[in-house]
């Protein structure tokens, strides 16, 4: 046997003895076809194609692979714990061997730095030799440099000025700025609401929909099944997703101010 149909059978050997497959096989006795699995579970066709091809890698993140997984074991009554600790263990077995150093071959041309990577690194080699010149130049003839253009007393004043303002202004700036969702998926459902309870916006997202949390709302929180799927930016500064599980938030705060709360918390981190 050739080496390419060895490898040409190796992802059907690995999906045979998978998750992947006794999902399929369970779909099957269902008597349900992809898209009607794709309908109940709102997971798009191409991501389940992907998990009952063994495929687990192929997914956007770990944790779709896990969560999808889960969803999809609860549809076709299979066990879903059972089903999420075989997933981590083929993502565990699958990431040892990814680990594993290339094998470099000298005159690989897939392997050899680009002329592009090349004019890069001398492009950078002279600007360090220009900065290490200009240092030396002004430090043993500081006469040759540029007249002040400032009072030395009034210099180191102002200096001291902005230095004192920085962490204020700093502080300040993170407060502020737009809270931003994107999904990155298809389909998915979230809502976002006031302390009162008046709807600001409800949804199916499709991958890359975003919504911009009104400024003037009044203690904004959000309600969603996937907040895995949702990417957050405050100011422009990406912040931690809400979860990285497959689970139900709700009555979530989501201001400027207790999401950025949220990144500096370790616990929030992790989901």
């Amino acid at each position: 046997m050739s080496d390419e149909e060895t490898l040409e059978q190796e992802p059907a050997t690995t999906a045979a003895g998978g998750v992947g497959k006794r999902l399929k096989q369970a779909r099957e006795q269902a008597g349900l076809d992809i898209a009607q699995v794709a309908a109940e579970t709102r997971i798009p066709q191409r991501h389940l194609l992907t998990i009952e091809n063994g495929s687990l890698f192929d997914l956007p993140a770990r944790t779709y692979a896990v969560g999808f997984s889960r969803t999809y074991a609860r549809l076709v009554g299979l066990d879903e714990k059972e089903i999420v600790d075989q997933v981590r263990m083929e993502l565990a077995d699958g990431g040892e061997r990814s680990a594993a150093p290339a094998k470099f071959e000298p005159g690989d041309p897939t392997r050899v730095p680009g002329r592009g990577l090349a004019w890069f690194a001398l492009l950078a080699a002279v600007l360090l030799i220009g900065g290490i010149y200009a240092f030396y130049s002004s430090y043993f003839s500081p006469g040759l440099g540029p007249a002040a253009l400032q009072d030395p007393k009034e210099q180191v004043a102002a200096e001291a000025r902005q230095t004192d303002a920085a962490p204020a202004q700093a502080t300040a700036a993170t407060a502020v700025g737009p809270v931003i969702f994107t999904s990155e998926m298809d389909d998915t459902w979230v809502k976002f609401y006031d302390a009162n309870g008046e709807r600001l916006f409800e949804a199916q997202m499709a991958e890359g929909d975003s919504f911009t949390i009104p400024a003037d709302a009044d203690g904004p929180q959000v309600w969603t099944g996937r907040p895995y799927a949702l990417a957050i930016t405050v100011g422009g500064r990406a912040v931690p997703k809400l979860s990285e599980e497959d689970e139900i938030v709700k009555d979530v705060p989501v201001t400027a101010e207790a999401l950025l709360a949220r990144a500096e918390q370790p616990a929030a981190n992790g989901g």
